[in-house]
């Protein structure tokens, strides 16, 4: 290839960045407004004015989200011409931005049914805020894995993209119930909704570990189930099947690393009645860290 290959080549190489920078820095501006306007507040008066630390962290998880779903949409060789690249680059964007959105509201209408999140982090409670970003992170990443494993800018690429996504938001209900009944049984009773809105943030935090693990893990499903185009129900079964299986095992697989890593360390006493945040920090590093590496090994 002669140099004046190689300059063409490096030209048309920073043109596609260029694009796709400004489409993503159009985007992630986008949601950061849109974090304010679907809860009807003013987005700069509430991390400007207001300080409000729980509607930052909020915002920083979806903003975040958006920024995981397009690093799926760029990732690989540049189209075939800069047209096709910015439509790939904002459709996927805009419908990353959706979905995250949607999301956002599943996972406060069925998986927190019980509290009011919007009000709540309106109101300054930093442990839901916590658990609404990091869901729509784990979410994020999820989408991510299905860009990555589908083929194409076509509408069997969406339906695949929305498949997982449906999937994700199931997996994150029956974490939230499962980790619920969990708390129940551990604390008489008592809501770990209830106490999420009562600002506790060492629950949250650990919570949070739990739901990255659940998205990380479900990476490895891209090696395992082949992208067939036309074959939704195959697809979407497929997806359902190892999610299930991938929740289960993941769970049973954390609790017992944790009883072997944290050993003579009470946990329930520490995290749930004590509120020990470090504590939380580590059991979010152990879970996060054994999805990775279960995803890797069976890459």
């Amino acid at each position: 290839m002669t140099f004046i290959d190689n300059y063409g080549l490096t030209e048309e190489l920073l043109i596609i960045l260029a694009i796709d920078i400004a489409i993503a820095v159009l985007l992630l501006t986008l949601m950061r407004y849109l974090q304010g306007w679907t809860v009807k507040v003013n987005s700069r008066h509430e991390l400007a004015e207001n300080d409000n630390f729980a509607f930052g962290i909020s915002t920083a998880g979806a903003v975040m989200a958006l920024g995981i779903v397009l690093t799926g949409a760029i990732t690989g060789e540049a189209a075939e011409s800069y047209l096709v690249e910015a439509i790939g680059m904002t459709a996927y964007g805009l419908f990353g931005l959706v979905l995250i959105k949607l999301g956002r509201f599943l996972h406060d209408k069925i998986a927190l049914n019980n509290i009011d999140k919007n009000a709540l982090i309106i109101k300054g409670n930093v442990s839901v805020a916590i658990v609404d970003a990091v869901a729509a992170i784990a979410t994020a990443i999820i989408i991510r894995s299905v860009l990555l494993w589908a083929e194409d800018l076509t509408i069997y690429t969406f339906i695949a993209i929305f498949s997982a996504f449906a999937i994700s938001q199931l997996m994150l209900v029956l974490l939230t119930r499962a980790r619920e009944n969990r708390y129940a049984k551990r604390n008489q009773g008592a809501s770990m909704q209830e106490a999420l809105a009562q600002g506790h943030t060492a629950l949250a935090i650990r919570h949070s570990g739990y739901m990255l693990a659940m998205a990380f893990s479900f990476n490895a499903a891209s090696h395992f189930i082949i992208f067939n185009p036309e074959a939704y129900i195959a697809n979407l079964i497929g997806w359902l099947i190892f999610s299930v299986v991938m929740l289960v095992s993941l769970s049973l697989l954390i609790t017992l690393i944790k009883k072997l890593v944290l050993a003579n360390i009470n946990l329930c006493e520490e995290v749930e009645q004590q509120h020990n945040i470090g504590l939380a920090a580590v059991e979010v590093a152990i879970s996060v860290s054994i999805a990775i590496i279960l995803a890797a090994l069976m890459a």
